[in-house]
């Protein structure tokens, strides 16, 4: 493949341009080249600290964790690991799994895990093996690809991540937490002076299982977070709960597996359309966003639950392409049981038999549901304990979000009783209220993952002043040059005009 740079010199025709350059068959040659013209990572400044086995622990291996760990590099900040509980990179996440989108949501030109460096980008690796005409035809990242990006981004950077290391308790410490691990289903204790939980859209809660479908027995529904046997549904007649994009996605692949039918229920009179978040994406309101008052984001954050989430165009017609797939609208639940190995469901008026249900319901988020937080869960600041919303804004969903301050940090319910909290940096779903966006995915990455490493390096340098002060003010400095380099040349008055002037 022969490499031509998008922009060739202006005094320089292209065709003179791509007869200078390298033939060359390496799809990354651009990014090594990137690489080395910013120069090696700086080294480590942080000093040890007896029994502190980590300085920085992602937990989530992913494409936030990756990115996290590559931003902590490039700051030189050192002793970081990053966990996760999968077996391997192709559990780990949600590109390969969970995620059953043909495409991304997000649009395609996001700055993501390049941090500012192009090369780095998915745009230049999907050009670099498929053309920049490819690139120009896709309107959104299809989910495959993006997850072949992610993982040629941690393999070209050489992040290392520990598969099969869970976290089962963090327990705080003097100074430092104990993580209390299963590393290849072992019990295992680590320690660490910093957590950052990129750990994706469970990470601070779970998924939200609607009570009509609790009652029923397990083998009869999932939700969209359980790995689905769908080729179990073929002939079967499915039932989805919920109208957003997972929803949709889920529906499309039954009825892309066979299913006999596919009836989705959405409890509002029509399809969330209106894309209340996206009008946020301009710099002045994307930048400044976690600034504003907590009235004006708590007022956004009950904005968007009103209006709700908005599946894709792509995601209904995937599904409506099938004559057997079935919408009902203003169509809650009211109750369920099981009959004869089969779901009986009264919807409004009307009485339907399924084989089996999804949950397409979302994920809720509540510190206190979280057994790794359990030793003080009920120490961290949520909003409702920060913001009392007007009457006709209330949400009892939105208040148990954390309150996280800047550096997506928790914050004490009780000034002084829990200071090592802030030692905890969340970067998932549970910062929606706070930072106004779905953190961890793409849109989050620019703002948000500088801000976190910059907090966390200025946290683990203060933490250690006095080692640095001595370190920047001592006396073992090893000269530059000795005085005999300029001792010839310094001047010196000739003796005879010494005389002469005294005389």
């Amino acid at each position: 493949m022969k490499i031509i740079p998008r922009h060739p010199p202006h005094f320089q025709s292209v065709s003179a341009w791509e007869i200078d350059m390298t033939i060359t068959t390496d799809p990354d040659i651009e990014a090594r080249e990137a690489l080395r013209l910013i120069g090696p990572d700086p080294d480590n400044w942080i000093p040890d600290r007896p029994g502190v086995d980590h300085n920085v622990t992602v937990v989530g291996g992913s494409g936030s964790g990756s990115t996290f760990a590559f931003a902590l590099r490039r700051a030189s900040i050192g002793g970081v690991t990053v966990i996760d509980a999968a077996d391997d990179e192709a559990h780990a996440g949600v590109w390969l799994n969970r995620a059953r989108m043909n495409k991304l949501r997000t649009p395609k030109n996001l700055p993501g895990p390049e941090l500012g460096i192009p090369a780095l980008s998915f745009q230049a690796w999907y050009e670099a093996r498929h053309g920049v005409e490819a690139y120009a035809a896709i309107d959104r990242i299809p989910r495959l690809v993006w997850a072949e990006y992610l993982s040629w981004y941690r393999q070209f950077l050489g992040i290392p991540v520990r598969y099969r290391t869970r976290l089962v308790r963090i327990e705080p410490v003097e100074g430092f937490f104990r993580l209390h691990l299963e590393v290849n289903g072992v019990p295992q204790v680590e320690t660490t002076r910093k957590i950052i939980f990129a750990n994706g859209v469970a990470g601070t809660g779970g998924p939200y299982v609607p009570s009509v479908l609790a009652v029923l027995p397990r083998t009869l529904y999932a939700h969209t977070a359980d790995a689905i046997d769908f080729r179990a549904l073929r002939g079967k007649t499915v039932a989805v709960l919920g109208a957003a994009a997972s929803a949709f996605d889920a529906a499309g692949v039954a009825l892309e597996s066979g299913a006999k039918a596919v009836h989705l229920f959405a409890r509002r009179p029509a399809i969330a359309s209106l894309p209340v978040n996206r009008v946020r994406g301009y710099p002045g309101a994307y930048d400044n966003y976690p600034e504003l008052p907590d009235a004006a984001r708590w007022f956004q954050a009950w904005r968007f639950r009103q209006v709700g989430s908005t599946p894709p165009a792509d995601a209904i017609e995937r599904a409506i392409a099938f004559p057997n797939f079935h919408l009902h609208l203003s169509a809650t639940w009211r109750s369920a049981h099981e009959q004869g190995g089969r779901i009986v469901a009264q919807v409004n008026d009307d009485v339907f038999e399924f084989d089996f249900a999804i949950a397409g319901t979302g994920y809720f988020v509540d510190p206190t549901k979280r057994p790794e937080l359990a030793d003080f869960a009920h120490q961290i600041a949520l909003w409702r304990d920060r913001y009392e919303p007007p009457a006709d804004q209330r949400d009892d969903d939105l208040g148990t979000h954390p309150y996280l301050g800047s550096a997506h940090e928790y914050q004490e319910k009780v000034p002084g009783s829990a200071p090592y909290l802030k030692d905890i940096h969340v970067f998932n779903p549970a910062g929606f209220v706070s930072f106004g966006l779905p953190i961890g995915d793409v849109p989050s990455i620019r703002r948000d993952v500088p801000a976190v490493v910059a907090r966390i390096s200025h946290d683990l340098f203060f933490a250690d002043w006095a080692l640095h002060e001595a370190r920047i003010t001592g006396d073992n400095i090893a000269p530059d040059f000795h005085a005999s380099l300029y001792t010839a040349a310094v001047w010196k008055q000739p003796i005879k005009a010494a005389l002469a002037d005294s005389a």
